[in-house]
């Protein structure tokens, strides 16, 4: 067993730089303190991790409003309300428990040369992967996700994807353009996605080509309930590696009114929670939570929406793993 380093209940400040040990959940007043997500600790080692959190705070491939550029800062400072030591609600454990965790901070870019952010979210991603750790990231805009598959891709091989969004981002185009509408068309179309084992959720915007994969759209995720989806989605993906990216705006605008391209119709944030808890057995190795900006927020609800799905995930992957601690 790893020590801890300090009692399991303890509340303190600035754990993010104070704490000793990379495991378990501590307690800090929520409106002070260093902020990283869920408290974790803040470093580039990552000898011994299992998962980076990491933010890329890009938003010059939005078609509509700008400001996801905020969105990491924003889920780490809505995370302070989530880590509570006791566990998840309603998983019932600790997920920092069970693997070592970190925020490994932001990916740095330059937004004076933007035909360059691409390679560098892509070499961002594979030095974290090289080193046998697994990647959850905050963006920053949907576009994203596109560099983050490509070196997913070269250590996995082509990903299935579960993809939560208003939106299906496989719009064609003939040039390869930085655009958050467009990358899983160019994704597809260069063998980093596995279309025919991905599911796309909560869709609802028309797009006549769905480039192979399969919707499960908001109005089906309403007929059918959020357990049926949950199942239908696994069906699909099989065994085979598997990606989940969450853009914010798959939950209706009441839910996440803080983002760039909001559509009614949406899930809601209890139905996204229910899906999620329903994927187990998928073999994940990453995720993504992308497209929240704060400065469209009302109470800071899509931002806590957001850092909940994070934790989700982290529940997910580890709901079978043994406490370390």
């Amino acid at each position: 067993m790893t020590k801890i380093g300090d009692d399991d209940n303890s509340w303190g400040a600035d754990h993010a730089f104070t704490r000793d040990s990379v495991y378990g959940t501590r307690g800090e007043n929520t409106y002070s303190g260093a902020l990283s997500y869920m408290r974790m600790k803040y470093t580039k080692d990552l000898d011994g991790i299992d998962i980076a959190v990491t933010g890329v705070p890009y938003d010059l491939a939005v078609t509509n409003r700008t400001g996801t550029r905020f969105g990491p800062r924003a889920i780490r400072a809505a995370s302070t309300n989530l880590s509570w030591p006791g566990g998840n609600y309603p998983w019932g454990f600790d997920p920092l428990k069970r693997l070592a965790m970190v925020d490994y901070g932001d990916c740095p870019l330059d937004h004076g040369f933007p035909q360059n952010i691409p390679a560098e979210i892509e070499a961002h991603t594979d030095s974290i992967l090289n080193q046998g750790v697994s990647t959850v990231t905050m963006g920053g805009d949907h576009f994203i996700t596109g560099p983050i598959l490509r070196a997913y891709a070269k250590k996995y091989g082509p990903m299935a994807i579960v993809h939560f969004d208003a939106h299906s981002d496989t719009w064609s185009e003939k040039e390869n353009r930085i655009d958050h509408g467009t990358m899983f068309y160019h994704a597809i179309k260069d063998g980093i996605i596995d279309a025919e084992h991905s599911v796309q959720i909560g869709i609802r915007t028309a797009n006549t080509d769905k480039q192979g994969m399969t919707w499960l759209d908001a109005d089906w995720v309403h007929a059918n309930g959020p357990e049926k989806t949950a199942a239908e989605a696994k069906r699909i993906v099989g065994n085979h590696a598997a990606y989940m990216t969450f853009d914010i705006d798959g939950l209706d605008p009441a839910y996440a009114p803080g983002t760039g391209t909001p559509v009614v119709g949406g899930l809601t944030t209890h139905q996204a929670r229910t899906i999620i808890r329903g994927l187990g057995g998928i073999d994940f190795k990453g995720m993504d939570l992308v497209e929240v900006a704060p400065q469209y927020d009302v109470g800071e609800i899509t931002s806590l929406a957001g850092a909940t799905l994070m934790l989700d995930y982290l529940s997910l992957i580890t709901k079978d793993l043994p406490d370390r601690v």
